[in-house]
């Protein structure tokens, strides 16, 4: 597996990682304070709790499109246009911006180096 193959897989990971923090948060774990600006304490209300959950299926589609511009699998709807990653790369550096300056210290401090370190993995992985 070549480098831009290593960073889509690295990418995948730590988005499987977001996703089990959003399934948490629609199944009721208390970490409202370390998503969407920290503005839900405790536990999510129940539109939050479904917004949570669209995220994890969007992010699993997300990270299953890098793997496949990256070349290292097959997605099911077939070759994912390189595009896409870009698309990717410009929604994380948005993600990346908002969460240097949440207000939430502890969404800033847990989400904004993880973010980094998914953008620097699908850069690196659009230069297959």
């Amino acid at each position: 597996m070549d480098i831009a193959g290593l960073a889509a897989v690295v990418f995948a990971v730590l988005t499987l990682g977001v996703v089990a923090f959003q399934l948490a948060l629609m199944f009721g774990a208390p970490w409202g304070e370390y998503a969407m600006g920290g503005t839900s304490r405790g536990k999510y209300p129940v539109h939050m709790r479904i917004a949570a959950g669209i995220q994890a299926v969007v992010l699993i589609l997300i990270a299953l499109s890098v793997l496949s511009a990256a070349g290292v699998v097959a997605a099911p709807w077939g070759a994912t246009p390189v595009w896409v990653s870009w698309g990717v790369a410009a929604l994380l550096a948005v993600g990346l911006v908002l969460n240097l300056i949440t207000p939430s210290a502890r969404e800033r401090r847990v989400w904004a180096p993880v973010v980094a370190v998914m953008l620097l993995c699908v850069v690196v992985a659009l230069f297959r």
